[in-house]
């Protein structure tokens, strides 16, 4: 698996990343905590993550409660691996009477400590959402103070409209503090509005760009054509309201179609999901998140595949 930049940072990331968001729980949701993988399988999803090339972890404050958080703990501290980059996000609520998104410096300065308290380190900090109530100089002052002792590498933003990306630069700028080196939001063929206006402010910038739900919950892995429910336990079963705009009928069609495609590469669905996601000039290193040991094949056949231009093109009108 080759290393590749992240944006202008300095630091060299996997092709793909490893998404712990599904380790106790399945995100933030306090309603599925306890529903994703136990910590045995957590463990397993990271060594085969590992073996495989993968040298990112990403996981956040609020996963499971912090279940995720100490998942990834124990692992580092059992395999030392080296190497490791380790990738957090801060501002979810979390704490007693937080009834939203909190970035103010005395809270990212409490959760980085329990942060680096859980996992042994920190090295990519990433604010979870954007928040309204306070100034954007303050919480890139905190990101600024974590860089400056050395508790972070560099951080980034997650789940950002073009206007947030904007106004966090620009008051970066004004201020004099560091930039944010990448942004994480949901990509994938089914979910593209990053690429209107964000993506070419990231590429124009310099930044990194780490998607997260590349299958769109499973819905490119084709199980659910034909009628097919989501089965108990799945992404979709469990958190139906974040994939309810792309999951249709109009949306499946697509999928039966690539499909199609993907048998002229002799590739499954989403192994042929993922090598476009990797093609993709603007995509830095796609986050997946394997729930069983089978669904590594996908990543192993996208790693495999240099889609040419021609036929990446073809796919992406497919979905436009």
């Amino acid at each position: 698996m080759r290393a590749v930049p992240l944006g202008r940072s300095g630091i060299d990331v996997s092709e793909f990343l490893f998404g712990a968001g599904g380790i106790g729980g399945v995100g933030a949701s306090p309603a599925t905590r306890g529903k994703g993988l136990t910590l045995k399988q957590g463990i397993e999803r990271l060594d085969e993550a590992w073996d495989l090339g993968i040298r990112g972890i990403d996981t956040a404050n609020s996963y499971a409660g912090g279940a995720s958080e100490e998942a990834v703990g124990r692992w580092l501290d059992e395999r030392q691996p080296e190497d490791a980059l380790i990738a957090t996000k801060v501002g979810a609520p979390v704490e007693r009477g937080q009834d939203g998104v909190d970035l103010s410096a005395r809270h990212i300065e409490r959760q980085l400590t329990a942060s680096v308290r859980r996992l042994g380190r920190v090295d990519l900090y990433l604010s979870h959402a954007p928040d309204p109530g306070t100034p954007l100089a303050e919480t890139l002052g905190a990101f600024a103070a974590a860089l400056g002792m050395g508790i972070i590498r560099a951080y980034g933003c997650s789940n950002v409209t073009p206007w947030d990306l904007e106004a966090m630069l620009t008051t970066a700028d004004r201020e004099g503090l560091p930039r944010p080196e990448w942004v994480q939001n949901s990509f994938s063929l089914l979910v593209r509005g990053d690429e209107r206006d964000l993506l070419p402010l990231v590429m124009g910038e310099g930044l990194g760009y780490t998607p997260y739900s590349p299958l769109a919950g499973g819905i490119l892995s084709d199980r659910y054509l034909g009628g097919v429910q989501p089965p108990p336990g799945s992404r979709l079963a469990l958190a139906p309201a974040l994939y309810s705009k792309v999951f249709t009928d109009g949306a499946l069609e697509r999928v039966a179609g690539l499909g199609s495609i993907a048998r002229d590469f002799d590739v499954s669905t989403p192994g042929l999901a993922l090598a476009w996601l990797r093609w993709h000039p603007q995509v830095t290193a796609p986050i997946v998140s394997p729930h069983w040991s089978g669904q590594w094949d996908a990543v192993h056949e996208a790693l495999g595949l240099d889609l040419p231009d021609e036929d990446a093109t073809r796919i992406g009108e497919l979905f436009d």
